[in-house]
């Protein structure tokens, strides 16, 4: 199963990646790393992680890597990782700011 990242979610791992390398540069890398090898560790157990509570409907899971959400939701032949935002951030807000 393939696992492609929509270009908010390319644009959040930037982003991450710029906030860690003010202090860090060498974590930066290195953490964006982790976070790609978790996103693409869900073609393993696609399913394994839960919906986004009150938004069932939408089929968009969430699985966590540090104090990141990866959002992502799966389709038959590909997982797609929607976006990946820091725990503290309002992700229904961001995610569904239709509400």
């Amino acid at each position: 199963m393939k696992v492609i990242f929509t270009d908010e979610a390319r644009n959040d791992l930037i982003l991450i990646g710029d906030y860690i390398a003010r202090d860090n540069p060498r974590r930066a890398l290195s953490f964006i790393e982790e976070l790609e090898a978790s996103s693409f560790s869900l073609r393993d157990f696609p399913q394994s992680h839960a919906f986004v509570i009150g938004y069932e409907h939408t089929n968009i899971r969430r699985a966590v890597h540090g104090n990141y959400g990866i959002f992502y939701t799966i389709s038959e032949n590909a997982i797609y990782i929607l976006r990946i935002l820091n725990t503290s951030m309002d992700h229904r807000r961001i995610l569904f700011p239709e509400d």
